[in-house]
């Protein structure tokens, strides 16, 4: 009996030593989020123990629990994928983010919580994070819209039916304005994703363009518009900012069917994808007759541009690019090699003050 005993204090003595030594922490990217929406959780690991923790081998290093605080079993979908060997150094952490959201059902609003077990095998020991909260919550449909889509299967098979809807939540006292991609009967969820704060007082714009993707001009501020453009399987491939200049920015189709923005001023900022051209001056150039209009701007080159993708980027053609700068190869461009970006046709100044600026075509 005294041996189970001190054997038992002895196994509990241990646990505890290594819960001082090694630290396990979830951390979310938010605490409220859509049914669909993804449900990234990083899990932090903290070694102090003065040795390397080697990890990720075994498919069950990584556990998850998800459960209600509101009285409902959480069903899990599958096995969450986790298999992956790293290594943690003594006096260091690492984090290893997690998608859950397609392996449990959560559909229905309510409160939650998520806990991790991760099990250190060359110690034989299991550590337990600290529960972390969070809330699924239900958004507001302001528009929805069915669209077709290549059938995958042949080009003689009937298209395959998706649907776009915009849904709006709160969040912090604010609107945070969601984008969700489904199937027509919304059996699958192919995305779910916020696209960002907006003014509730001011409905979105919202078109499709002839490659059924979804053109999205919202207000953000008093005077400030977010751009987005999304594909039908849910992927974000352009945003911008616009701002209420002379005129507000409105969505419209040009002569070639294409949607743009006209109106307002495009402001480059860090936030833009693919990511703006930064200018050398907030200022305009010296004018050269008697209305100040800029003619060009100085651009350095960065790793992986080319002719093409900055003309396009400016609304401008490769030639206009190259005659502009006749000393310069477009063939060997240098990373940090200035050249001269001519303003589009028009007269608009290139990426700050653009009117019309197409969609980059994928």
């Amino acid at each position: 009996m005294k041996s189970l005993l001190s054997l038992l204090g002895f196994s509990f003595l241990s646990a505890c030593l290594v819960r001082a030594q090694v630290t396990v922490e979830l951390v979310l990217d938010d605490d409220y989020f859509l049914p669909g929406e993804s449900l990234v959780t990083g899990v932090r690991i903290t070694n102090l123990s003065g040795q390397t923790l080697k990890l990720g081998k075994e498919a069950d290093w990584l556990t998850f629990s998800v459960e209600s605080r509101n009285n409902f079993t959480v069903s899990a979908l599958g096995d969450v994928p986790v298999v992956g060997e790293f290594e943690v150094e003594s006096t260091a952490a690492a984090t290893k983010r997690v998608d859950l959201a397609p392996y449990y059902q959560l559909t229905l609003p309510g409160h939650y919580t998520v806990a991790a077990t991760v099990k250190i095998p060359q110690w034989q020991q299991e550590l337990i994070s600290k529960p972390k909260n969070f809330v699924i919550t239900s958004g507001r449909t302001l528009w929805e819209q069915d669209f077709g889509v290549p059938n995958p299967t042949g080009s003689n098979a009937p298209p395959e039916v998706r649907r776009y809807a915009l849904q709006s939540a709160d969040h912090l006292k604010e609107k945070r304005l969601y984008v969700r991609v489904t199937d027509a009967v919304e059996g699958r969820i192919y995305r779910v994703f916020p696209v960002g704060l907006f003014v509730s007082s001011a409905r979105p714009e919202l078109q499709l363009d002839k490659l059924s993707n979804l053109h999205l001009l919202f207000q953000t501020g008093a005077r400030s518009f977010n751009y987005s453009v999304i594909n039908p399987d849910g992927q974000l491939i352009l945003r911008q900012t616009y701002e209420y200049n002379a005129t507000r920015p409105i969505l419209k189709p040009d002569q070639e069917g294409d949607i743009i923005v006209a109106g307002g001023m495009r402001r480059v900022t860090a936030n833009d994808l693919p990511p703006g051209i930064p200018v050398t001056s907030m200022e305009p150039l010296a004018p050269i007759s008697p209305a100040p209009v800029a003619t060009a701007i100085e651009y350095t080159t960065r790793k992986g541009d080319s002719f093409a993708g900055i003309a396009k980027a400016n609304g401008i053609t490769v030639k206009e690019l190259q005659q502009a700068n006749p000393g310069v190869d477009s063939r060997k461009l240098k990373v940090g090699q200035k050249i001269q970006v001519p303003a589009p046709a028009g007269g608009a100044t290139n990426s700050m003050q653009a009117n019309d600026v197409k969609v980059p075509k994928s």
